[in-house]
C-alpha cells in the first residue's frame, strides 16, 4: 500500500533512467536480430540447399528467428512498462505536491495520513461570509487522496504485470511471438488504463479538465488521443486541436461501424448519413481559409456535431451558433455549416483585422420541426416542450465555459447565436446558473427563451440582440392577435371549423414566454427583411448566404457579423414590438 509519505519523499528518477537503460538493450538486440537475419538470408535462405537436412535447418532457423523476435517484443514491453510507472508516479507525486504546496500557503496542516486541519477562525474569520478554509481543506483532502489512491493503484497493476514479464523470462515462456504480443498489449492497455484513471471525474468543470490535460506531457496526451477519442473529442476543457484530432479518429470509426452494421434502421441511417456529410465538409475545406476543426462528434442521441470554423482557441472573436426545430446530424455538414461559414465571413468583412472562430454547435437533440408535424409525427409536442432545451440548455453552457478555458491569450470576445428552438435552448441555459459565459448573445427567428426580461440572462440586456422577421411563423406562436392557417397550426391545436385559428394570450407572449423582439423583453432588435408571407423561408434564412439569388438576409447576416466582431455601432436598428 502507497502511503502519502512514500510518495511525497519518492526519487523516482531512477525509473525513468531503468527504462533509458532497456530502451539501450532492446535497440541492440533489434540491431543482433537484423544481422542474424541478414547472414541467415544470405548463406542459408538464399542458398541452393536442398533435401531434407535443409528443410530441418530452415525450420530450426525459423524457430530461431521468432524466439529472438519475441525476445526483443519482451524486452520492449519492459522498457514500456517502466516508463508508464515513471510517468503515472510522477504525475500522481505532481499532483500530490501541489496540493501539498497550496495547503502550506493556506495555513493548513497536513497530517502522514492526508488529513487536513486549520487553525481556529478569528473572530473576524466567523463574522465573514466569504471564509470558506473548511471548505478549501475539504478540497485539498480530497486531491491528497486521490493521488496518494492513483499512485497506488498504478503500483498494484504495475508490479503485477513486470511479475508475470519477470516470470517468462526466467523461464523462457515469453520466447513465443503470440506470447510477447500479448505481453505488449497489455503493457499499452495498462498505460493507457493508468492515464485515464487519472482523469477528472464525470461532472468535472472545464476548468480542472483543462488544468489535467496541461499536466500531461505530449507522448501521455497523444497515447489518449489515440486509445480514447471517443472520451476526449466530446469533453469540454480540451483544446480545440487535440479535440479536432481525436474527432477526426472517431469520425473515421463511427463511419466504419455503421457502414458494416448491415440492415440500418432509420435512425442509424441517419446518423451514418450526418457522419459522412461531415466528413465531406471537413474534406471540401481543407486548404481553405478559414480550418474547419472537428470539435465534437457521437452516436450519442440523435447524433452529435460541433464544426468550428477558425480555432476557437486563438481566435478574437468566437461565434457558437445553435440550431432549432428539425435539425439532424447531416446539417452539421451541411446547410448549418454554412450558415456558421457565412457568420464567419460576415464577421471577417466586419473587422478583417480581427481572428475570428465561428462554429455550429449541435450538442443536444432538437424537436422535429413544424413541417414533420404535417407528416404524421407520432409526437407533436415534443415541439412545444422544453425538456430537451433544458438539457441542451445546461450542455451549452458546460460547452461554452470550456470555450473559456482552452483559450490562450487575452479572453475571446465570445457571442452565443442560436436560431428558433436553440433560442430557447440558449435562454434557457443563460438561466442557469453561471449562465452562459457569452459577451453577447443573438436570437433569431425565437419562440421564446422561457425569461420574461433580457436581464433575466446573466448578462447586461443591452447585449442581448435579436432578429426577427415579420413574417416567421415560430415567432409568431403562439402571439395574441396574430392569425396562423389551419396547413401551420392544424397538426399542433387540432382543427379549427372556420379553417384558421385566432390564438389569444397576454401581449407579446409566445409559446415560450415573452416575445424577444417586444419592448417589454429590453433586447436590441437588429433589422432583418420581413421574409416571404407564411412561409417557413421567413424562418430559415437568417443566416444564408446573402449572395444567393433572391437572398432577401443581406442586412441580418450582415448585422450579425458586426455583432460577433463587436462593432456595435454599425448594426442596423428595427423598432420593438
Amino acid at each position: 500500500m502507497v502511503t502519502l509519505a512514500q510518495l511525497r519523499d519518492a526519487d523516482l528518477s531512477g525509473l525513468d533512467g531503468a527504462a533509458g537503460a532497456y530502451d539501450t538493450l532492446s535497440g541492440a538486440f533489434a540491431k543482433h536480430v537484423q544481422a542474424m537475419t541478414t547472414e541467415v538470408d544470405k548463406h542459408i535462405f538464399n542458398s541452393q540447399w536442398v533435401g531434407s537436412a535443409a528443410g530441418a535447418a530452415n525450420s530450426a532457423l525459423q524457430r530461431t528467428g521468432n524466439r529472438l523476435d519475441a525476445a526483443h517484443t519482451e524486452m520492449s514491453a519492459v522498457s514500456g512498462l517502466l516508463r508508464e510507472a515513471s510517468e503515472s508516479f510522477l504525475l500522481a507525486q505532481s499532483k500530490l505536491k501541489e496540493a501539498l504546496q497550496e495547503a502550506t500557503t493556506a495555513g493548513l496542516t497536513v497530517g502522514e495520513d492526508g488529513s487536513v486541519s486549520w487553525p481556529p477562525p478569528s473572530p473576524a474569520e466567523r463574522h465573514d461570509p466569504d471564509y470558506d478554509t473548511p471548505r478549501r481543506a475539504r478540497a485539498l483532502a480530497e486531491r491528497i487522496s486521490h493521488a496518494v489512491t492513483e499512485a497506488d493503484n498504478a503500483d498494484q497493476k504495475i508490479a503485477k504485470l513486470l511479475d508475470d514479464l519477470t516470470t517468462r523470462a526466467r523461464t523462457g515462456t515469453g520466447l513465443d511471438l503470440k506470447q510477447a504480443a500479448a505481453d505488449q498489449k497489455a503493457v499499452d492497455e495498462l498505460g493507457t488504463g493508468l492515464m485515464a484513471a487519472g482523469w477528472p471525474p464525470a461532472g468535472a468543470a472545464p476548468t480542472d479538465v483543462n488544468s489535467w490535460w496541461k499536466g500531461l506531457t505530449p507522448d501521455e496526451q497523444q497515447r489518449l488521443i489515440h486509445a480514447h477519442p471517443d472520451l476526449l473529442g466530446m469533453r469540454d476543457g480540451i483544446p480545440a486541436t487535440a479535440r479536432d484530432q481525436a474527432n477526426q479518429l472517431n469520425l473515421a470509426h463511427l463511419i466504419d461501424v455503421y457502414e458494416h452494421k448491415g440492415a440500418l434502421s432509420e435512425a442509424e441511417q441517419q446518423k451514418l448519413d450526418g457522419f459522412r456529410a461531415i466528413r465531406k465538409k471537413l474534406k471540401d475545406q481543407e486548404g481553405h481559409v478559414p480550418p474547419a476543426f472537428l470539435l465534437g462528434v457521437s452516436e450519442e442521441g440523435q447524433g452529435r456535431g460541433i464544426l468550428s470554423y477558425g480555432n476557437p482557441d486563438t481566435a478574437q472573436n468566437v461565434s457558437a451558433y445553435v440550431p432549432g426545430l428539425g435539425t439532424t446530424l447531416s446539417a452539421v455538414g451541411g446547410k448549418d455549416a454554412d450558415r456558421a461559414l457565412n457568420v464567419w465571413n460576415a464577421a471577417h468583412i466586419a473587422d478583417p483585422n480581427a481572428s475570428t472562430a465561428s462554429m455550429i454547435w449541435l450538442g443536444y437533440d432538437p424537436p422535429p420541426g413544424l413541417e414533420k408535424l404535417m407528416d404524421g409525427n407520432p409526437h407533436p409536442l415534443e415541439v412545444m416542450s422544453t425538456d430537451r432545451a433544458e438539457k441542451g440548455g445546461a450542455a451549452y453552457d458546460t460547452f461554452m465555459s470550456g470555450l473559456r478555458a482552452t483559450h490562450e491569450g487575452a479572453p475571446a470576445h465570445l457571442v452565443a447565436l442560436a436560431h428558433s428552438y436553440g433560442s430557447t435552448t440558449v435562454g434557457l441555459g443563460a438561466q442557469m446558473p453561471g449562465g452562459t459565459g457569452a459577451d453577447d448573445i443573438i436570437l433569431v427567428g425565437s419562440p421564446g427563451t422561457g425569461a420574461d426580461k433580457a436581464s433575466q440572462l446573466h448578462i447586461d440586456p443591452s447585449h442581448v440582440w435579436v432578429g426577427d422577421a415579420e413574417n416567421d411563423p415560430v415567432s409568431h406562436l403562439p402571439a395574441k392577435g396574430r392569425v396562423a392557417t389551419d396547413a401551420i397550426l392544424g397538426p399542433v391545436i387540432g382543427p379549427a371549423a372556420d379553417g384558421a385559428y385566432q390564438l389569444f394570450g397576454p401581449d407579446n407572449k409566445l409559446w415560450f414566454g415573452q416575445d424577444p423582439a417586444s419592448k417589454e423583453f429590453g433586447a436590441n432588435r437588429f433589422t432583418v427583411a420581413d421574409g416571404p408571407s407564411l412561409s417557413f423561408d421567413s424562418h430559415s434564412n437568417y443566416m444564408t448566404d446573402p449572395g444567393e439569388k433572391g437572398s432577401t438576409t443581406l442586412e441580418s447576416v450582415n448585422n450579425i457579423g458586426q455583432i460577433v466582431a463587436g462593432k456595435y455601432g454599425n448594426v442596423t436598428h428595427q423598432g420593438q414590438r
